[in-house]
């Protein structure tokens, strides 16, 4: 996450809460979480499973890579790679609450900030599921584990592919013919993919400066 994706992510919660507000001016009060029929009543903005699952899944996507992003400070990681966190911490956090106030207004179920997965209800049966890119109990163990330099490769490695996720699960949702057309999950789906494509790059170049073996 770069500088801009904070600024980025409050234009777009302006964009939203303007629109709730002239919608809910002239129609309904606000609906429930379980009550997406109201939601449409209302005029919510127009929006498909596609969207929904878009969101739904960013929600325990984001909450990893805070997860991951806060052990810097405790870890070991050298000053460039704290920073880099820090700005992951507070712009994932900021998009996380986006994504909530978004699902609340259509009057969707609505993931806990630090949910862990994503959970799917297929066949009549509720499955709980890994987003592309985020890490196992095993990888996560290991990162965790980590200090110093280790933890600097580790973290870049897994962070590199958590980004890299992050642009598949776009590129899933605009490629996707139930895509809807919503204007804060197209804005958000191309602010993630230009964010996280120059920040991988970034985070490319300081890998290459770790040192192997571990120390520093």
């Amino acid at each position: 996450m770069n500088p801009a994706g904070p600024r980025r992510c409050a234009r777009a919660l302006l964009v939203l809460v303007g629109i709730t507000a002239c919608s809910s001016a002239t129609q309904q009060p606000i609906a429930s979480p379980a009550a997406p029929a109201a939601a449409s009543a209302r005029g919510a903005p127009p929006r498909s499973e596609a969207d929904v699952q878009f969101k739904s899944g960013r929600i325990p996507h984001h909450a990893q890579a805070v997860v991951i992003a806060g052990w810097a400070a405790t870890h070991g990681a050298r000053s460039d790679i704290r920073i880099l966190s820090e700005r992951i911490v507070v712009g994932q956090k900021d998009e996380i609450a986006l994504m909530q106030y978004w699902l609340r207004e259509h009057g969707e179920a609505v993931p806990a900030a630090d949910a862990t997965h994503m959970s799917m209800k297929m066949n009549g049966m509720q499955h709980d599921m890994l987003m592309p890119g985020m890490l196992n109990d095993a990888q996560l163990a290991q990162l965790d584990k980590a200090r110093g330099a280790e933890f600097d490769r580790l973290f870049l490695q897994s962070m590199i592919g958590h980004h890299e996720g992050a642009i598949t699960m776009v590129d899933e949702l605009l490629g996707s013919t139930r895509a809807g057309q919503d204007d804060v999950v197209y804005r958000m789906a191309s602010d993630v993919y230009a964010d996280q494509t120059t920040e991988i790059e970034r985070m490319k170049k300081m890998l290459a400066t770790v040192p192997a073996g571990g120390s520093r």
